[in-house]
């Protein structure tokens, strides 16, 4: 038996005769003495019927309007917090500050409800009011106050983070939702989801109900570039909760979670007589090489895994892959079916049967070869700049820069962002291949606050296979980087130098800043000023203006694509190409799109003379499928539509959407299956 305790910031592991030994200031035989920290409130993520809610931002608009639905639902929401203000909100207390929020209503969850800019300081409030479960579902929140929050985080034991820009967490079972999800989707039941993207996870949550399994506890991870929970944390919630008998885990390209994901996965197999079935997507497979794709987070950087090596390990773990989340519910159904687990009806919670061990796999297509070395694009999160103005920005700092001259072995040494320790980082490589100068990369990590220590420096130099002089020029480079960096606020400062004259040169310059630094809190306009539209494609640039994320892909693709949802686009490109279509683009309405966004997204997709048809996918979750009817409508009255449109509409309002499409007397092509929908789509572009 093993017993932990928690006493003073100390966290003791008991193992002598199954009895609790105090934590003195004594080695105790047996006994294992460390300091609690952030992996310690993993716990608090199992929220039920009796989590008691406050939200931060309380009185505002959205939050009025979400509390109202999640209160109707039964989530125990029992006050919250706008600063400077005393009095009640909806029949609850409202009070200035959170550790008052704290002291009187004893929360157990906060909800922060407040814009991207101040959404920082309200998470680090809830922190030093110890709150248990903070759930920040703003996006575009600055990356490096995300990396400030996290070395924070690390220093403490109490708070648990879900987010940024996350749909929240929600207890099917114990009706307590923390976020933004569209309620009429779920069902108590026994399928725990973990996700990425919302809209992907909105459609794995329809698809388990569809099926009669239901939900137990369905928990957001985000499409930030760092999140406060990751795959592995909510994996161990669903390990031990009675009430999950199989999980959902849904990934994209950006970091290595899923990586990590695999490798518990496979451990938790081999421990576990009956281990509960795992099913997962991967979105990406398709993904424009060197671009953003619609979440900040969705994107990779030296070093690390594209979608396919996640799939190939996922599926080395054990786990079934699907290429549509639509396909969630029957996998998920026959898994706990083989397992000898009940594959029908809302869970009881207690012990469940164990039979043996059974796993489903698939193998997903090869995607497209494409270069190691991407090109440089931007994308409206962040913001790349021109190799000459980052060469600058190096010289301003007293760094030794120039154009490559042919001469002297290359090597990469980079500055940017360590998903698995959520924190800046060094990545180095001694380029051995010039072909791939990533092929050996290696990430040093450091706190965000404490920076780089000195020991690391040896070390990194031993890597990157340096010598004599130019080995003791290194701290100095290291250090410009570092500087400039925090300054700045960059999200990756790669480059790649050579030994000249017994020191380190650069030589080449790949700079991508955090656009949202500028775009939420007016920081860095210098360094925004750098950007030069005319380097950007013009339909993407105007796409933009207007809240809408397109990406025109490379190729012979003439299938518009016209989504909702970041994680939902990126599966469209994949589910097509899997189907045998070619997309043409890469189109995200936005959360917040309107009829006025869909008109504007079909005149974007419009412009590429290679599209013969145009696809409209969408599941609603904020967006509606009413206001996606309407702006289809719109499209077709003023922008004289000569090609087909192929509509599938699910989620929120689907039924209003589908009568409108099915009423209005256009040549539209209404579905509520995606492979049908996906194969009338590529049947009349290849018509055409």
């Amino acid at each position: 038996m093993i017993r932990r305790h928690f006493m003073r910031g100390r966290c003791t592991t008991t193992t002598t005769f199954g009895k609790s030994i105090p934590a003195t200031g004594r080695a105790a035989f047996g006994t294992t003495v460390r300091r609690c920290g952030y992996e310690d409130t993993i716990g608090n993520l199992k929220i039920g019927k009796d989590t008691r809610v406050i939200f931060q931002g309380f009185t505002g608009k959205q939050a009025t309007a979400n509390a109202k639905e999640s209160i109707d639902w039964g989530t125990n929401i029992v006050g919250g917090v706008t600063p400077g203000k005393n009095g009640e909100h909806l029949g609850r207390p409202v009070l200035p500050t959170v550790r008052e929020a704290m002291e009187k209503l004893k929360p157990d969850a906060t909800g922060i409800y407040v814009a991207a800019h101040q959404a920082p300081a309200a998470i680090e409030e809830a922190i030093e009011a110890e709150v248990p479960l903070i759930v920040a579902v703003a996006e575009h929140i600055p990356i490096h106050d995300i990396m400030r929050i996290h070395s924070i985080l690390k220093t403490q034991s109490k708070s648990r983070l879900v987010g940024a820009n996350a749909p929240g967490i929600i207890s099917a079972i114990g009706k307590c939702r923390i976020g933004f999800q569209p309620l009429p989707c779920f069902m108590a039941g026994r399928v725990g989801i973990v996700a990425k993207s919302g809209t992907l996870s909105y459609e794995a949550v329809a698809s388990t109900t569809r099926a009669g399994l239901g939900q137990s506890l369905c928990i957001g991870m985000g499409g930030d570039v760092i999140a406060g929970t990751n795959f592995v944390d909510a994996l161990k919630i669903f390990e031990h909760d009675d009430d999950t008998e199989g999980i959902i885990l849904v990934g994209e390209i950006g970091g290595s979670a899923e990586m990590h994901a695999a490798e518990w996965i496979e451990e938790y197999n081999k421990r576990s007589s009956n281990p509960k079935p795992i099913s997962a997507i991967i979105g990406g497979i398709n993904a424009a090489p060197g671009r953003v794709m619609g979440h900040a987070g969705a994107f990779t950087l030296p070093g690390e895994p594209d979608a396919l090596e996640k799939i190939k390990r996922l599926e080395k773990a054990g786990v079934t892959i699907v290429n549509h989340p639509a396909k969630f519910g029957d996998a998920m159904r026959t898994l706990l079916g083989k397992s000898g687990r009940a594959n029908s009806g809302a869970s009881t919670t207690g012990a469940s049967q164990r039979r043996g061990i059974h796993t489903v796999r698939r193998i997903r297509p090869t995607a497209p070869s494409r270069s190691t070395r991407s090109p440089v694009h931007s994308q409206k999160r962040n913001l790349y700049i021109r190799e000459n103005l980052a060469l600058d920005l190096l010289r301003e700092r007293g760094i030794n820069a120039s154009e490559y001259s042919g001469k002297g072995r290359i090597r990469m040494l980079a500055v940017a962002v360590n998903r698995d320790t959520r924190s800046p980082c060094i990545i180095t490589s001694p380029a051995s291949d010039p072909e791939n100068p990533h092929l050996e990369a290696k990430s040093f990590a450091f706190d965000y606050r404490a920076g780089l220590k000195p020991s690391q420096i040896p070390e990194i130099a031993k890597h990157l296979q340096l010598e004599g002089s130019s080995r003791e020029s290194l701290p100095k480079l290291i250090n410009g980087l570092i500087d400039l960096y925090m300054k700045k606020e960059a999200f990756l400062l790669e480059t790649l130098v050579v030994e000249r004259l017994g020191e380190l040169k650069v030589v080449g310059a790949h700079f991508g800043f955090d656009d949202a630094a500028y775009r939420s809190t007016k920081r860095q306009g210098d360094i925004h000023a750098l950007r030069r539209i005319e380097d950007e494609d013009p339909h993407e640039v105007e796409a933009e203006k207007d809240g809408i994320a397109y990406i025109k892909l490379a190729g012979d693709g003439n299938i518009g694509t016209l989504v909702n949802g970041a994680g939902l686009a990126m599966n469209t490109v994949d589910a097509l190409a899997d189907a045998g279509g070619k997309a043409a683009n890469f189109l995200d309405t936005g959360g917040k799109a309107t009829s006025e966004t869909v008109k504007k997204s079909f005149e974007v997709i419009l412009q590429d003379e290679r599209v013969k048809v145009i696809f409209v996918n969408i599941f609603g979750g904020l967006t509606l499928g009413d206001m996606i009817a309407n702006g289809i409508l719109l499209a077709f009255k003023e922008l004289d539509m000569k090609i087909p449109v192929v509509v599938r509409i699910r989620g929120t309002h689907e039924a209003e959407g589908q009568k409108i499409i099915a009423e209005s007397g256009l040549s539209l092509h209404a579905f509520d299956d995606f492979e049908e929908a996906a194969a009338k789509a590529i049947e009349l572009a290849n018509k055409s």
